[in-house]
């Protein structure tokens, strides 16, 4: 999970709807329903986060795929929040498509996956880790069979809460273990070439670990992981911001 640091305010519609916010479940839900600018928000949601679902990194576009605006905080635990631009984010996957993931057991992840909607009760907001919080990277690995677990070094709350956070987003989805296991076999795959015919693995690590045309390739943070210290020192001198 990448950090994403907020830019600006939403919009002017946003902040208006914010500054008399909605009480209620009841009102939250009817008024969220009722916004006519949701399209504006989440272009600037998709821009501050490089086009990367805010808790997969997932470039949805890239597979057919929508974004959805998402509570971190959902709006039935805190209406009050729900036009409160440092509340929200763009997650994987569009409405649309559900339909064709509920037909898979198991698949749907991140802002619509059960334990994350409330089906399974509330939101734990002081285990869940939001990716608002600027050390949330710190609390996950990637595997190289495609899975994300807690990283190694953590404490007992730590873990507990890299866990749960894992769990209720669903980001072991078979979809998505799927997907990012193909993406470390070809990192693998290109690293070996470059290390064969002595081409530069700096150049390697940038393609994907620096934006082009303002987005960034899928699973920064696992390609950030695998890379190391030359991905360290790659953003470090080309694109420190996101560090």
């Amino acid at each position: 999970m990448r950090a994403i640091q907020k830019q600006g305010n939403g919009s002017f519609h946003l902040n208006q709807s914010h500054s008399n916010p909605p009480l209620t479940p009841v009102q939250a839900t009817r008024r969220w329903g009722g916004f006519g600018h949701k399209d504006e928000v989440l272009q600037s949601l998709l821009a501050e986060q490089y086009h990367l679902c805010c808790y997969s990194e997932l470039r949805a576009d890239e597979e057919g795929l929508g974004y959805h605006i998402e509570h971190v905080e959902n709006k039935g635990q805190n209406p009050q929040r729900t036009f409160d631009y440092a509340n929200l984010t763009a997650s994987a996957l569009h409405s649309n498509d559900l339909g064709a993931f509920n037909a898979r057991n198991k698949e749907i992840f991140g802002g619509h996956a059960a334990g994350k909607t409330g089906a399974h009760g509330p939101v734990d907001m002081f285990l869940f880790i939001s990716p608002h919080r600027p050390d949330c990277r710190r609390f996950f690995a990637y595997l190289s069979d495609g899975r994300i677990v807690p990283s190694a070094g953590l404490n007992a709350q730590e873990r507990h809460q890299a866990q749960y956070t894992i769990d209720n987003l669903n980001l072991n989805s078979p979809f998505l273990v799927t997907r990012r296991q193909q993406w470390w076999a070809e990192l693998e795959r290109l690293y070996d070439e470059h290390t064969i015919k002595h081409w530069n693995v700096a150049d390697l690590a940038a393609v994907d670990l620096i934006p082009t045309n303002g987005k960034l390739s899928r699973f920064f943070s696992m390609t950030r992981q695998f890379f190391g210290a030359i991905a360290e020192q790659t953003l470090l001198q080309q694109a420190p911001a996101l560090l």
